[in-house]
C-alpha cells in the first residue's frame, strides 16, 4: 500500500517492498517520525552519517542530502529503500549500501538506529559501532516503546557509553547515547557455535539468524524426513543457517544445493557452515541473497526445501510464504516438488493446493507438519 509520510519537515510517498496490493501496513512508523522530527529540530551534524535498520527507506530519504551509509541485514529493506528513493526523485547512487557484516566507516558524525527487536542483531551492531565512533559521534536510536527494555539500554551502556531515553511519543521512544573515549575491549559473542546433534559438524550462527544456540525443533523434524537421492538441483529457500541444505550435502554425494535467504547474515552462516564442515562439498553449493526466488530461471531446480518465515521485519504476515510458494511453482519443472515445514496452524496445505493442485502430508506431529507438492 502506498502511504504518504508527512511531517512538518518532509513529505514522502513510500511503499512496503515487495509491493502487495492488499497489504494494509505502511512503510514507516512512529519511530521514523520521532527520529525525523528530532533531527529536524536539533540539526544534523557535519560529517559522515550512518543509518541502521531503516525498514523501507524513510530515514534514508530524509537524510539523503548527507550521503548516508545505509546498513541493514535485510535484502528486502535495501530494495524497498532503493525503490522509495527512486519514487521520490532521489538518487540511490548518493547512498553507500552496506550489509550488516560489512566494515563501518570511521568517525561518523551521526548514527541513526531503528532498534531491532532482536537483541543479538542490535548487540552485533553496537559492537561494530564501538570500533569506529568517537566521543563526538551523535548516536540517536528509536523503536517501539514496548520493545525498548532495560536490557536494551544496558547494551548501549555496555558497548558504547552513557545512555538516556526520551518520553514516549505515539508509542515510540528515543535513545540518546554518548560514546566513551575508550571502547569496551571485549570479544564479540558472535557468531555463536553449537554442535549439530548426531554429527561431528559444528554450526555457526551470525547474530540475526534464527536458532542461534541449538537446532530448532522444526528443523529437527524436517531432518528426520529429509528426502535423499531423488533430486539433483535443490534450493534451500529461506535457508537460515543452512542446516537443511548442509545435511543434504552430507548425506547425498550427488546433490547440488543453492542456499537462499533475504538475510545477509543467514547466507553468510550457511556459507561458513559448508566451508567449515564440508569443504569437499563446496563445489556442490551455491549461495544467494535474494527476495525469495526473484530472477531465478524456470526449470533450474528440481526440488525446493522451504521453512517459511511468518513475519517481515516486525510485522506478522503470510505474504512471504505465499511468494515463496508462487516462486517455487514458477522455478520448478514439471515433476519437480516443494517440501515445506511449518506450524500446523499456518494452513500451508491450502495455499499449496491452490497453486500446485495437490499437497501431500509427509509427516506431522503435535506442532509441525511437513507437506510435499508436485508441479504437474
Amino acid at each position: 500500500m502506498l502511504t504518504r509520510l508527512v511531517t512538518p519537515h518532509c513529505q514522502f510517498e513510500l511503499l512496503r517492498y515487495p509491493s502487495q496490493a492488499d497489504d494494509p501496513l505502511q512503510a514507516w512508523d512512529a519511530a521514523d517520525e520521532y527520529l525525523i522530527n528530532t533531527l529536524a529540530d536539533e540539526g544534523v551534524p557535519e560529517g559522515g552519517v550512518i543509518v541502521m535498520n531503516d525498514g523501507f527507506g524513510a530515514l534514508t530519504a530524509y537524510l539523503h542530502s548527507h550521503q548516508p551509509y545505509f546498513v541493514s541485514d535485510s535484502f528486502i529493506s535495501r530494495r524497498g529503500a532503493e525503490e522509495n528513493l527512486r519514487r521520490n526523485g532521489l538518487d540511490g547512487a548518493a547512498v553507500t549500501w552496506l550489509d550488516a557484516l560489512a566494515p563501518l566507516p570511521s568517525a561518523p558524525a551521526l548514527v541513526v538506529i531503528k532498534v531491532s527487536k532482536y537483541q543479538a542483531l542490535l548487540e552485533h551492531q553496537l559492537i561494530a559501532l564501538a570500533q569506529v565512533v568517537t566521543p563526538q559521534t551523535r548516536i540517536l536510536a528509536a523503536g517501539k516503546a514496548k520493545e525498548i527494555h532495560t536490557s536494551t539500554l544496558q547494551l548501549f551502556e555496555k558497548w558504547l557509553g552513557v545512555t538516556t531515553t526520551s518520553l514516549a511519543w505515539k508509542k515510540a521512544r528515543l535513545i540518546h547515547c554518548t560514546p566513551r573515549a575508550q571502547p569496551l575491549n571485549a570479544p564479540s559473542p558472535y557468531p555463536t557455535l553449537w554442535p549439530l546433534e548426531g554429527t561431528t559438524m559444528v554450526i555457526r550462527n551470525h547474530a540475526n539468524v534464527f536458532s542461534r544456540t541449538s537446532l530448532d525443533i522444526g528443523a529437527r523434524f524436517m531432518l528426520e524426513h529429509l528426502p535423499l537421492m531423488s533430486a539433483r538441483q535443490v534450493v534451500d529457500l529461506g535457508c537460515g543457517n543452512g542446516v537443511l541444505g548442509l545435511s543434504l550435502l552430507a548425506r547425498d554425494p550427488e546433490v547440488h544445493v543453492t542456499f537462499c535467504d533475504e538475510s545477509t547474515m543467514a547466507v553468510a552462516s550457511a556459507r561458513e557452515n559448508v566451508e567449515h564442515n564440508l569443504p569437499e562439498a563446496s563445489a556442490r553449493a551455491a549461495f544467494m541473497v535474494n527476495n525469495c526466488l526473484d530472477g531465478v530461471t524456470p526449470g533450474s531446480a528440481d526440488r525446493i526445501l522451504c521453512n517459511p518465515p511468518f513475519h517481515q521485519l516486525q510485522a506478522i504476515t503470510d505474504h512471504i510464504a505465499w511468494q515463496m510458494f508462487k516462486d517455487a511453482h514458477r522455478v520448478l519443472p514439471r515433476g519437480g516438488d516443494i517440501w515445506v515445514i511449518g506450524n500446523r496452524h499456518l494452513d500451508y496445505h491450502h495455499k499449496l493446493k491452490r497453486l500446485f493442485g495437490n499437497a501431500q502430508v509427509v509427516a506431522a506431529n503435535k506442532k509441525f507438519v511437513i507437506l510435499r507438492a508436485i508441479k504437474r
